[in-house]
């Protein structure tokens, strides 16, 4: 029968903080990107359509959330252990505590093969107390996929008043599609592996240390080529990157 005792611990000085990131790209260089790579979106495989029957309908810059967890999962109980010992060949049984253990049976060909002076080995049937600490980061996009963080963060990357530029572009920012109870959730799960089937007062605490959004600049291109075709380029402007 496993007994558990679980809480969540959030610092008192927990960090959520808010980032902005700055672009090293502005539209002109943007629209030269598109204007380059635009027929790329529109040739099939036997035709590639010219420059001047694609237009570019629009440009627009989005901010996008990243959303990043970080926390600690901590555990210790108690777990069913066998330990095997070695004792002298005349010893016949180990007396721990009030249990007595006697030593393992030898087959009859290990008989003949050690002879009498062959140590007797002793199998204690044990509890271990386990201790576990865990500690990690996740990190998921606007859609509420995994990702591998891929920006630097430091004065020189990010801007310096982020509420106020997100509030000043609201209608272009792309919040996560994750809550921060969702990632929270995630992490936890992330932390907290699998244990035993049989464990007893178990004890687990989980403490979240920081969630950040982070949100970065991408322009969206919308083109319209040969028969009215739609199609998309969307540039990330911290990293001048087709995405």
């Amino acid at each position: 029968m496993m007994s558990c005792i679980f809480c969540i611990v959030l610092k008192k000085n927990l960090n959520q903080k808010t980032v902005v990131l700055r672009k090293k790209v502005d539209e002109t260089e943007v629209l030269e990107i598109v204007d380059d790579k635009k027929t790329t979106l529109f040739k099939s495989l036997f035709s590639r359509p010219k420059k001047s029957d694609i237009h570019i309908h629009s440009v627009k810059l989005y901010y996008e959330c990243i959303l990043i967890v970080s926390g600690k999962y901590m555990a210790n109980y108690f777990r069913k252990a066998n330990h095997s010992i070695s004792v002298h060949s005349n010893v016949s049984e180990v007396v721990l505590g009030d249990g007595v253990f006697p030593v393992r049976t030898k087959s009859n060909f290990k008989k003949a093969l050690v002879g009498k002076r062959g140590k007797n080995k002793v199998d204690l049937k044990l509890e271990e107390h386990v201790f576990i600490e865990n500690e990690d980061e996740l990190t998921f996009d606007h859609h509420g996929r995994e990702i591998k963080f891929p920006f630097k963060l430091n004065s020189k990357t990010t801007e310096n008043y982020p509420n106020r530029l997100l509030e000043k572009n609201l209608s272009n920012v792309k919040n996560s599609e994750l809550s921060h109870d969702d990632v929270i959730k995630k992490l936890q799960t992330f932390l907290k592996k699998p244990l035993e089937d049989e464990v007893r007062k178990l004890e687990e605490e989980f403490v979240l240390r920081e969630i950040s959004e982070v949100y970065v600049p991408i322009y969206e291109a919308r083109l319209i080529g040969p028969k009215k075709k739609v199609a998309i380029i969307r540039i990330d402007a911290v990293r001048n990157k087709i995405l």
